[in-house]
């Protein structure tokens, strides 16, 4: 049963769906942004937060355009707010909203800036790894949110065996390891955000192939999946493992090509996408009696 529409005006679904699509979109373009502030040395282009100079919101001409990528990358934080906003505006006046689906803008919402006072943080600490490697995961959470939020408009029917399921799930929570592996790794690596920032002190080629030990494993869950699941769901699959597999091809030409800029921002988005098509997947994976 959806929230009652009393007092609220009635929207589409289709604009509620628009909106959904928006805030996906959103949350994965500002990761593409913070890694051009890491990959540009343009962590620091404003030196200190909420401001971006001590005396100023905005960059001066002395900042050059590291302070012009790292203010543009703040003023995007401002439009997923507004999307944020918008998304729960129009939830709320669609009178088949469940309290679920309100509940999930509204933590989007109030994630966004949260989320930016931990980009702030990390700021205050001079790029501390540790501290970026969090504002990425928080990132990749608010994706995994709205993900969940755009596929709920349109539920699927569970099509998987508990067997397939429970491989799905294993699979999701692979990924999301590996994901956190690939932040260990990048605390480790050349792209610091700035000259001076610290790193993690681990050894990066280690931490490399662990890293890449649980993608392969991820995939080789996923080809298990895909054999055992029908339907939708073998669809999904498909996707998640295409993408896996494109994903895993940009980090080993990375590595071996001295992790150039482009190749390494591709890596970045890269994992984004994955991780929303998996979380499509996982809800798609429903289990149903055999």
């Amino acid at each position: 049963m959806g929230v009652s529409a009393v007092s609220r005006r009635t929207v589409s679904r289709a604009t509620v769906e628009k909106w959904a699509w928006a805030n996906l979109v959103a949350n994965t373009l500002i990761i593409l942004t913070g890694g051009a502030v890491r990959l540009t040395g343009s962590g620091l282009g404003c030196p200190t937060w909420p401001r971006c100079t001590d005396e100023s919101f905005v960059p001066h001409g002395a900042l050059g355009w590291h302070g012009v990528i790292e203010f543009g990358n703040r003023t995007l934080t401002y439009v997923l707010i507004v999307i944020a906003i918008g998304t729960v505006i129009a939830t709320w006046r669609w009178a088949d909203a469940t309290r679920t689906q309100l509940r999930l803008v509204l933590g989007i919402a109030l994630g966004i800036p949260f989320q930016g006072v931990i980009g702030g943080i990390t700021v205050l600490t001079d790029l501390n790894p540790w501290v970026v490697s969090l504002h990425l995961i928080l990132s990749m959470a608010l994706v995994v949110a709205a993900t969940v939020f755009l596929v709920s408009l349109r539920p699927d029917e569970g099509t998987a065996s508990p067997r397939a399921a429970w491989v799905v799930r294993i699979a999701y929570g692979v990924l999301l390891v590996a994901i956190y592996l690939g932040t260990i790794v990048t605390g480790s690596g050349p792209h610091a955000g700035d000259a001076d920032a610290p790193r993690n002190d681990l050894d990066p080629v280690w931490w490399s192939r662990v890293h890449a030990l649980s993608v392969w494993t991820f995939i080789i869950l996923t080809v298990v999946a895909i054999v055992l699941l029908r339907g939708q769901a073998r669809k999904v699959g498909l996707l998640v493992l295409g993408a896996g597999l494109a994903q895993g091809l940009i980090g080993y030409v990375q590595y071996f090509t001295d992790l150039p800029i482009l190749l390494v921002a591709a890596h970045l988005v890269g994992a984004a996408v994955l991780l929303a098509l998996a979380t499509r997947w996982w809800i798609v994976a429903r289990p149903v009696a055999s």
